[in-house]
């Protein structure tokens, strides 16, 4: 972990501001925050790929808990992995997050839609969430 805490060090002292992808787990949460990261990307992918809603809720509980755990200790929050436009109002609606990774759905959408009203789509998705 020290080893993690330097790199940490060295890009915050370039002026870089440093995101950990993680999974949304309290322990890694905690990890983020001790090596001195200023934000950290749940990652939401096994919430994308669940199977069932009881999986499914079972990832929305963990998600939660770790936006919760994340703002009390004064770290950003970001989300991401298999996001798209069926599924995140669910994440959405958590609270907490500043950024949503969603690069791939929108992308993808636009080659049918166009990229203005792709990003339009998805920006209206999360706003009312």
């Amino acid at each position: 972990m020290e080893a993690i805490a330097d790199a940490v060090r060295k890009l915050q002292d370039g002026g870089i501001a440093v995101s950990l992808f993680i999974d949304p787990d309290p322990d890694q949460v905690k990890a983020a925050d001790k090596v001195g990261a200023d934000y950290i990307e749940i990652h939401t992918g096994s919430y994308a790929e669940a199977k069932d809603l009881k999986a499914e809720e079972e990832e929305v509980v963990k998600i939660g808990n770790a936006v919760k755990l994340a703002a009390k200790l004064g770290l950003g929050i970001n989300a991401g992995h298999g996001l798209n436009y069926w599924n995140i109002k669910r994440i959405a609606s958590l609270g907490g997050i500043e950024e949503f990774n969603i690069g791939h759905s929108i992308v993808s959408r636009a080659v049918l839609v166009g990229l203005d009203r792709a990003v339009r789509d998805m920006v209206e998705l999360i706003k009312y969430a």
